[in-house]
């Protein structure tokens, strides 16, 4: 049933918003400034993208941990808080950006820039609808992948420059824990990509549309090694984006912030922009590959009222995949509230020891049951 589903969607190739300026360019302008301009407008949507996450999820994350802890949170500024972080924006824009002494300039000024450049560039693989997206990549879920990965250069650039010792053993426990979990990460994901028979995003989650908007629902369950991959995934993109209780590069308690130690001001914000858009991107890319990426209940009733090709339809399925990716952002707080952190050598011992031989194991039996089972299986077949 899904061969089919993706077999009959429509295969759109290129940027969504260079076409359209394509089609409404004067002109006398020349070609060659259309995809320029359809750059442009893609890296401002991305940095604003970047920044509308990382201010709600800051909100969020004070609202979580206030009422897990039986308090209200941040109530001052505006209704319940909601502009607490803009607060924290200008703050952070007008307080005062320090060098150490004795720090390399040179990779302490761009260490946070390629920290927050390695998720900016990962995001042009997010669709942020069926049919607005910035690039519909055919490698798309490998892109993000080795986007994100980048994350861990800009960290030991960070610890190293600082000439802090503290920093420097937050940037060397980055390191080790990237490594020990990115493999695991990409583990996990190769049982949905057999499923759906495609690393595009776009067109996995199109393999996920069925009859009465129902197929998302039991997507999980075409292979019972999904959800035990969903497991795995969900733990590795917690050590990969320094989630507790996998939080020990930052590790306040012990190194006082681990390789953010001696930031300040707009810099050391850049740090923060990433871990909350990663944590949102990785959420996202659960979403697509375990639960039915643009589909639900909602985007079924918007295509059968308005078409799959009206704006309304594309604004529920953006609106969908939201919900999914900040569901998933919740999930994350509220084990950092719920979990204590765990040592070192612990985290290591798990990545090595036991997630990633679990991971080899599902995709064994995912792809034994896909050349073997889901052929004769008739809700794969018809």
């Amino acid at each position: 049933m899904f061969t089919e589903v993706l077999s009959a969607a429509p295969q759109s190739g290129t940027n969504a918003i260079n076409d359209f300026l394509a089609g409404v360019k004067p002109e006398f302008v020349p070609a060659w400034a259309v995809p320029l301009t359809a750059v442009g407008i893609a890296v401002g949507i991305t940095i604003a993208l970047v920044s509308v996450i990382a201010m709600f999820s800051t909100w969020l994350e004070r609202k979580v941990s206030g009422h897990i802890q039986c308090r209200y949170g941040p109530m001052r500024a505006g209704w319940h808080g909601w502009l607490q972080p803009l607060a924290d924006g200008v703050k952070l824009l007008l307080k005062e950006d320090l060098v150490p002494v004795g720090a390399d300039r040179v990779m302490y000024v761009v260490a946070p820039a390629i920290v927050l450049a390695s998720v900016l560039a990962a995001l042009a693989a997010y669709p942020l609808a069926p049919g607005f997206f910035f690039a519909d990549l055919d490698l798309g879920i490998f892109f993000i992948l080795a986007m994100t990965s980048t994350t861990t250069i800009g960290v030991v650039m960070a610890g190293w420059s600082s000439n802090s010792k503290w920093s420097l053993y937050g940037a060397m426990r980055e390191a080790a824990q990237v490594v020990a979990y990115e493999i695991p990460l990409g583990i996990s994901l190769l049982v949905p990509i057999m499923v759906a028979g495609s690393f595009n995003l776009l067109e996995v989650s199109r393999g996920q549309a069925g009859m009465f908007g129902m197929d998302w629902y039991i997507w999980p369950w075409v292979n019972p090694f999904m959800l035990p991959c969903f497991v795995l995934f969900f733990i590795a993109i917690l050590a990969e984006t320094k989630r507790a209780p996998f939080d020990l590069p930052e590790a306040e308690s012990e190194l006082v912030a681990g390789f953010m130690t001696e930031y300040s001001g707009i810099r050391w914000s850049f740090f923060f922009m990433e871990e909350y858009a990663a944590m949102y991107l990785y959420s996202v890319v659960g979403a697509f590959f375990f639960f039915g990426g643009f589909e639900s209940p909602l985007t079924w009733g918007a295509a059968k009222v308005f078409g799959d090709g009206h704006v309304l339809y594309h604004c529920a399925a953006g609106l969908t995949l939201i919900l999914k990716g900040f569901a998933g952002v919740f999930l994350m707080m509220w084990l950092r509230w719920t979990l204590p952190r765990v040592r070192i050598d612990q985290v290591m011992t798990l990545g090595y020891k036991y997630l990633t031989p679990l991971a080899l194991a599902c995709v064994l039996g995912g792809s034994l049951w896909e050349v073997f089972v889901a052929p004769i299986l008739p809700w794969r077949n018809g």
